[in-house]
């Protein structure tokens, strides 16, 4: 019973309708660069539960889903996190924020999306 139950879970995990996020922005950036894509780059707030609706209400079980994921390189990072990215170029004091960056010479796409 264990078993069935472990294998519908794993099905059901691997047909999620959620955002594939990187969570190393450098390991995103390299992938985004030999795939020729741009870069989705969200900046959220440790513990933050505004960060954490955004996430689950927009990135998650919505037709666009597959577009994102198919289109663009997609990377969470976290504002205090220990894993680095280029601070200086997505600074924001709110969060969420959302930016489109080109892989090539990370400028920005557009302006950011502020949640």
């Amino acid at each position: 019973m264990r078993v069935l139950l472990f294998f519908l879970l794993l099905i059901g995990t691997l047909n999620a309708n959620h955002v594939s996020w990187l969570g190393n922005y450098d390991k995103a950036l390299q992938k985004a660069k030999k795939e020729n894509k741009p870069l989705m780059v969200l900046l959220v707030k440790k513990e933050s539960p505004h960060c954490n609706e955004i996430i689950l209400k927009g990135f998650m079980n919505h037709d666009y889903i597959e577009n994102i994921n198919k289109k663009l390189i997609s990377v969470i990072v976290t504002y205090e996190g220990e894993s680095s990215y280029p601070i200086e170029l997505f600074y924001s004091s709110t969060f969420p924020t959302l930016f489109f960056v080109n892989s090539k010479d990370e400028s920005f796409l557009m302006a950011p999306i502020y949640y």
